[in-house]
């Protein structure tokens, strides 16, 4: 039985060799795929992929973020996490003229409270749609706790989702939603919760396996809080593309063997899906190539 990392691998081997080459909005440039579908037994293993580095921590970092309802590059900063600068300091310097170095940027933002609401608001990015979605009058509206309360209650239900995209509020977003639906489907007859993602846009070599990893990680959180064993989850990728700057670094992963999955450990059960930190999680067993950097396309 092939590794189920194979999958992601046998993706970037196909946008390499197939990929429709296009000029995105960057203007960096990817080779693209319409519709891909991966699965990951969560019995068999954390999908964290292996053949590089993922820095989960960061990751999860970002997931428990978003789940707060955070929009605010700062709440980031100050955990040491820098992957939503960029677009907040493009938006500065092109305002501005400014040729502020990230790190300037990123000192300000975490000093000057009024500089931070001003130029660190990311606007009503996911977190917010999945916390407070607001409606015609106004009410907000969250989306993950009738979630939750519909796992709990109504598990048959073919409306246990939540969704990012929110069209009247697309264009106060410093990024539209990448990773948009989230569904969920329990077993009546194993007990189990499985978790489904719809991505409408996919960074196939920096983005995905972060994905896939926080996927898992939202999936185990909700099953955990809502009485059930974790299942599977399925990730469906719309527009899946490859930055043209970053194949030479997929052609080098592509080139290395599948490590054994990982094993999450939730060190603490909080109060609520809402309650958790950092310190309580634990990956084991993760043992994987080394990192392969590259730039980020903004």
């Amino acid at each position: 039985m092939s590794h189920p990392e194979e999958q992601y691998l046998t993706l970037l081997r196909k946008l390499i060799t197939e990929g429709d080459e296009r000029i995105d909005r960057t203007g960096v440039g990817t080779r693209a795929l319409f519709g891909y579908t991966m699965r990951f037994d969560l019995a068999a293993g954390f999908p964290l992929f292996t053949t590089k580095q993922i820095f989960w921590k960061t990751a999860f970092k970002e997931l428990l973020w978003m789940l707060s309802g955070g929009r605010n590059v700062r709440e980031l900063l100050e955990q040491n996490v820098r992957i939503w600068t960029d677009w907040p300091l493009k938006k500065y310097r092109t305002a501005t003229g400014e040729s502020i170095s990230q790190e300037d940027f990123e000192r300000r933002i975490l000093s000057d409270d009024e500089f931070a609401a001003r130029w660190g608001d990311l606007g009503p990015v996911y977190g917010h749609q999945w916390r407070r979605w607001r409606d015609y009058d106004g009410k907000e509206i969250d989306q993950v706790q009738l979630l939750v309360d519909g796992l709990k209650n109504d598990p048959t239900s073919r409306r246990l989702l939540f969704e990012g995209w929110n069209v009247a509020q697309l264009d106060e977003m410093a990024l539209p939603p990448c990773h948009k639906t989230y569904q969920f489907f329990v077993s009546q007859a194993t007990n189990t919760l499985s978790g489904a993602l719809m991505q409408r846009s996919a960074d196939a070599y920096l983005g995905l396996g972060w994905n896939v990893a926080n996927l898992a990680l939202l999936t185990h959180l909700l099953a955990d809080h809502c009485g059930y064993t974790p299942g599977e989850i399925v990730w469906f990728g719309c527009d899946v593309h490859l930055y043209r700057n970053h194949i030479p670094q997929a052609q080098l992963q592509v080139e290395r063997q599948p490590r054994p999955f990982p094993r999450l450990h939730i060190k603490r059960k909080a109060a609520d899906i809402f309650g958790y930190r950092i310190e309580d999680f634990e990956v084991e067993g993760y043992d994987p190539h080394p990192h392969i950097p590259a730039e980020v396309a903004v």
